[in-house]
């Protein structure tokens, strides 16, 4: 083998990766944000009563799942545009991020809903608490706790999913590495760099939601 390590690409292009990684984390967080507020949504309009609401969060479940989250990227980026609905690189990353995850975490909330015993709700009901407080105190923070795990497993997988949308020129950390490999061919060392740093951004987040499954959900093993 007559290959040299040289990753003194890596440091002098730091401020590229830093930039890179940034763009990776804030994609992310927000995807993530309107990703569970559509999963909590579609899991009250799958659980709900009425057909249609019912029909609707089914289809759009359905839909998103059974198609690669590449094709979802591309629809979102190249063929909205044709009906007037024109978004950046950036825009439309978050905005497919975002239906993909919510996708997902609608299947994983309707379980954790579904798990909590109907006598509960009436209940409190009976009770005197309002419809929005029953939901948000007696079937939301105890479901959260049931699928907690399953949920940290999916905000993984978005955080991981970030890769693809430098595939529409969107700015994100392996963007700038292809970007480097294109003037450098130093492919071993970028993508090694990049890998690392993606192992650490999962790292953080599994530290930060352990510690907030220890602070919020460690009653939940005893009412278990």
């Amino acid at each position: 083998m007559n290959y040299t390590f040289d990753f003194s690409v890596i440091w002098n292009n730091i401020g590229l990766f830093t930039a890179g990684a940034f763009v990776t984390i804030r994609l992310s967080l927000i995807a993530i944000a309107f990703g569970l507020i559509l999963g909590i949504v579609g899991a009250l309009f799958r659980t709900s009563e009425n057909r249609f609401l019912n029909w609707l969060a089914i289809a759009y479940v359905e839909a998103i799942r059974n198609t690669p989250f590449l094709i979802q990227l591309f629809f979102i980026f190249f063929g909205l545009p044709n009906l007037g609905i024109k978004l950046t690189a950036e825009q439309a990353a978050t905005l497919s991020l975002a239906v993909n995850f919510g996708a997902y975490s609608t299947e994983i909330v309707r379980a954790g809903v579904e798990s909590i015993h109907k006598g509960q709700v009436e209940a409190g009901l009976a009770l005197g608490f309002k419809p929005l407080s029953v939901f948000r105190y007696i079937v939301l923070t105890p479901a959260l706790s049931n699928i907690y795990p399953a949920l940290v497993g999916q905000i993984i997988l978005a955080v991981l999913f970030t890769s693809v949308v430098s595939q529409i020129a969107a700015e994100d950390l392996t963007f700038a590495g292809d970007y480097l490999n294109s003037r450098t061919f130093r492919s071993f060392e970028i993508y090694f760099t990049i890998s690392l740093i993606y192992l650490a951004i999962v790292w953080l987040i599994k530290g930060l939601t352990y510690a907030i499954e220890k602070r919020f959900f460690e009653f939940a093993k005893y009412r278990r």
